[in-house]
């Protein structure tokens, strides 16, 4: 099987072979210092800002996103909240469960925040703007520094989820003061799914401290305590943070480091666009992320092509659910495809829609 998905990725050679090895004990000297070299390349690849902290859940990227929430938000606070897809509508959740007073500018599918959505909360008195940068379920990409001027101007926390976008896409902590940025393993990362990592700013770090939310596994004081001498609270997924770390370095062997990383996925994601042009399909989002590309076929199902793929041509792709079932799917550009995989997969899809190969 080749995979296109949007997470799980494929990972190299290298990371899979880690896989294979004994998990080691981990409260010892020797994992302290894996741990604090990881945190530190996350946070150069993130342009971070001096003093800037970053902790790692072994957890989902969901249960960071609610990490973020409750541990730098309050019910004092009243927050923005852009909902563009499945993931903005997690933050709804996240926000009405823990009883956080919050408004949410809705768009329609695939559809770019603007200028305009955001001048009607200009002055609003918000205190903190929630956004999934790439909204992962119609692969649009919001403008960062349009977002970054709203909350400068309204003093505002910004909080991103990146989990799709970093190492896909420019998020650049410093350039943006961003506050809090989420991600995960199993998206540009390319290792196993079940660690999620959130890059914290002096300034959230501080409302971290000063909060006092009825939470154990996912407090981020213990995170940031036990991070200072490079340990986790509970017992973290070893091997998973172990492959991690070997990504980490090899993203920072490149001449560029990060940059170099994002260079791939945006050429994989052009030549994947370019190859297409001509195919029955129409592209979702205004705006779409270099991390994926999303399809809306003209002539069949889009989950009739999910299913297709995986079972008469050993492809992977993203289908969607809900309303959105029969009407889009996703093709990924992270984890480790090459441009041959791709010259694959558009065979597959011109056989798939009826079109000469």
């Amino acid at each position: 099987m080749i995979n296109f998905t949007v997470g799980p990725v494929q990972s190299d050679y290298e990371i899979r072979k880690l896989g294979l090895e004994q998990i080691p004990y981990f409260r010892t000297p020797e994992f302290s210092k894996v741990m604090a070299e990881s945190e530190k390349l996350i946070l150069k690849f993130l342009n971070a800002p001096e003093n800037s902290r970053a902790v790692f859940l072994t957890a989902s990227g969901t249960a960071s996103m609610e990490a973020s929430v409750i541990n730098i938000l309050n019910r004092k606070d009243k927050v923005l909240i852009v909902n563009g897809g499945t993931f903005g509508q997690r933050f709804v959740d996240i926000c009405n469960i823990h009883e956080i007073p919050f408004d949410e500018i809705k768009l329609g599918l695939g559809k770019s925040l603007t200028a305009e959505h955001l001048k009607k909360y200009d002055g609003g008195g918000y205190t903190a703007l929630l956004v999934n940068l790439h909204e992962t379920s119609t692969g649009v990409l919001y403008d960062l520094d349009l977002i970054d001027k709203f909350c400068k101007k309204n003093n505002a926390l910004l909080i991103v989820d990146a989990i799709s976008a970093f190492l896909a896409d420019d998020v650049d902590m410093g350039k943006y003061a961003v506050d809090a940025v989420i991600t995960g393993s199993q998206k540009a990362l390319a290792c196993p799914p079940g660690v999620s990592v959130i890059a914290l700013s002096e300034r959230a770090q501080k409302r971290v401290f000063a909060n006092a939310p009825k939470i154990l596994y996912l407090d981020l004081k213990r995170a940031l305590k036990d991070g200072e001498r490079g340990q986790t609270p509970f017992t973290p997924a070893v091997g998973i943070l172990l492959q991690i770390n070997a990504r980490l370095r090899q993203i920072d062997s490149l001449k560029h480091g990060a940059a170099d990383e994002i260079k791939r996925v945006a050429s994989l994601a052009k030549y994947f666009r370019k190859a297409i042009k001509g195919l029955p399909f129409e592209t979702v989002p205004e705006n779409p992320s270099n991390a994926v590309t999303c399809l809306r076929p003209l002539n069949i199902s889009a989950y009739e092509i999910f299913t297709t793929l995986k079972d008469e041509y050993g492809i992977w792709v993203c289908p969607n659910g809900g309303d959105l079932k029969e009407i889009i799917f996703r093709v990924g550009h992270i984890g480790c495809l090459s441009f041959e995989d791709y010259d694959r997969l558009i065979a597959a899809l011109k056989a798939v829609t009826g079109e000469k190969k």
